[in-house]
Order: C-alpha cells, then sequence, then structure tokens
C-alpha cells in the first residue's frame, strides 16, 4: 500500500513537471500579448519531431547514439523557438489586441501544423529509443522510479531557474515584466514593445519544444501529441496566474498531483473529470488564478 502511494505520488510529481515544462511559456506569452494561442501544442509535437530526427541521425554514429539526447534537447528548444519568430512575426503580431481572432486564427494554424507533420513523417506514430543510461529505473524501498521521469523532472526544475534568473535577475527580463504590468508606459519610456513580443513568444515557443523532447522518452510521437497536453497547460496557466512563473508550478503541481490522486481513488477517466472540476470551483473563489500578476494601463493613473 505504502509502495502504491510513492508511485502515485512520483506520478503526480513527474505529470507535474511535464506540465510545467508545457505551459511556463505559454504563461509568459499569454500574460504579456494576451494572445490564446491554440497552436501552442504544436510547438511541442515540433520539439518532439525535432528529437525524433535528431535521434535517426545519431543511429548511424555506434558508440556515440547517447549523444543524441543533449543534443536534441538544444535543437528542440532552437528549432521551435526559430518557428515561433516566424509564426509571430507573419502571423501573431497581428492579432494583438483580438482575443477572439487570435482563437481562431492559432486553431487554424494548429490544423495545418498538424497535417504538415502528417505529410512529413506520415499518420502513424513513432518512437524515440532512449539510450541506456535513460533505461531502467531507480530502486528506493521496493519502489521503482523510471530514470526518465527522473531526468524530466531535473530538467523541469532547471527550466524554472532558468526562467527565474532571466525574468528576475536580467535587464530584459525585467523590461518583460514591465511590459506586462503597464505596457503603454513602457512604451512611452522608450521600451521597444514589438521586440519583447517576439523575442517573448519565441522563448516560449522553445520551451514548448523542449517540453516535447522529453515527452518522447515517455511515449510515442505522432501529429495528436500537443494536443494531449494543450488543455491541460492552459488548465495550469490560469490555475497559477496568468504571466506567473510561480504560478505555472503551483498550477502544475495542483493539476498534476490532484489529477494522480483522483486516479489512484477511482479510475483514470473519472481522475482526469474530477480534476476539471476542482479547477471550476477553485476559479469560483481565485477567477484570476492563486499568483494573478497585477497589470495598469493609462485609465489607472
Amino acid at each position: 500500500m505504502v509502495e502504491t502511494l510513492i508511485m502515485q505520488a512520483f506520478n503526480g510529481i513527474s505529470l507535474s513537471s511535464i506540465l510545467f515544462l508545457a505551459a511556463i511559456g505559454l504563461a509568459v506569452t499569454f500574460g504579456l500579448m494576451h494572445v490564446i494561442n491554440m497552436a501552442h501544442g504544436e510547438f511541442i509535437m515540433i520539439g518532439a519531431y525535432t528529437a525524433y530526427v535528431v535521434q535517426n541521425v545519431f543511429s548511424g554514429f555506434g558508440d556515440l547514439f547517447g549523444l543524441y539526447v543533449p543534443v536534441a534537447l538544444i535543437l528542440s528548444f532552437v528549432v521551435a523557438a526559430l518557428i515561433g519568430a516566424v509564426v509571430e512575426r507573419l502571423i501573431v503580431c497581428r492579432l494583438y489586441g483580438r482575443v477572439a481572432d487570435s482563437l481562431l486564427v492559432t486553431w487554424g494554424l494548429s490544423l495545418v501544423l498538424q497535417q504538415l507533420a502528417r505529410n512529413l513523417f506520415g499518420s502513424a506514430n513513432v518512437g524515440v529509443e532512449v539510450p541506456s543510461y535513460l533505461a531502467g529505473s531507480l530502486e528506493i524501498g521496493g519502489v521503482a522510479l523510471p530514470y526518465t521521469r527522473i531526468w524530466i523532472l531535473v530538467i523541469a526544475l532547471l527550466c524554472l531557474l532558468a526562467v527565474y534568473l532571466f525574468m528576475f535577475r536580467t535587464r530584459f527580463g525585467r523590461t518583460v515584466r514591465a511590459v506586462m504590468q503597464n505596457r503603454p508606459m513602457a512604451a512611452a519610456l522608450g521600451v521597444n514593445t514589438r521586440r519583447v513580443d517576439a523575442v517573448t513568444f519565441a522563448l516560449g515557443s522553445g520551451l514548448a519544444g523542449l517540453a516535447g523532447c522529453t515527452l518522447t522518452w515517455i511515449g510515442l510521437v505522432g501529429s495528436g501529441l500537443g494536443q494531449n497536453y494543450i488543455t491541460q497547460a492552459f488548465m495550469t496557466v490560469v490555475v497559477g496566474g496568468v504571466g506567473s512563473v510561480f504560478g505555472s508550478v503551483f498550477g502544475a503541481g495542483f493539476i498534476g498531483v490532484g489529477q494522480a490522486i483522483f486516479e489512484f481513488l477511482t479510475d483514470a477517466s473519472l481522475g482526469q473529470a474530477l480534476i476539471f472540476l476542482a479547477v471550476i470551483v477553485l476559479l469560483q473563489f481565485r477567477p484570476k488564478g492563486i499568483f494573478s500578476v497585477s497589470s495598469r494601463s493609462l485609465e489607472d493613473e
């Protein structure tokens, strides 16, 4: 019984780390630009397929095969960020302040990217082989903790540290927070808000790509991969508070651990329904999330 509880708790923490990686970029871009990016899940898919391609390239390198993991992590971030920059430049920048339009347009973009992935890689799901140092599990008191999920947790913590340092310890990060809190005033003080939007959207897309790379270690890769996580990613952002880094941590923990507990007490389908219900109840009392970021406009002055 104790081993089962520990395993469920670890599964919940593992799911939380995946949701955090999927949601952190969405939290910052949504909080900054107020654009509902329904194609965010497809940047997760792009990162996953990037890892798949890198693995195929390294499969012919023999003993060097294990090196594909760090290369895939880097390239997944870079490729997704570059594609995100192009999308922001060509599409998203025209949707600022048009919430309904951004929802419809990015949903259409999501369908286009999914179909493009099917054309390039086929409709069947594909697998990514993990190297030997990620195979197996860590035995603790009779409980087996898979190395893949442990490393996903480690990567999520490193990303949290990196995002925190970027947002709170760099000049550009402070500029991002200034634009989030009061865009007109930041622009009046000489901040290039257009550049801030573009760089932030690219970084958010890159983090989604990184999440996709880690997901290849625990499941198959397909054109619909991102859609499996986009709903929970949005819930994570809303529960934690739009634009809040620490809110994303709380939201991911609330949903990941909560879902694991509900699934342990009931079953998988009912567990997901109950976590949705818990989110609805929570938002009745905290409609802006637990750690909502305050924003001000000229009308508030």
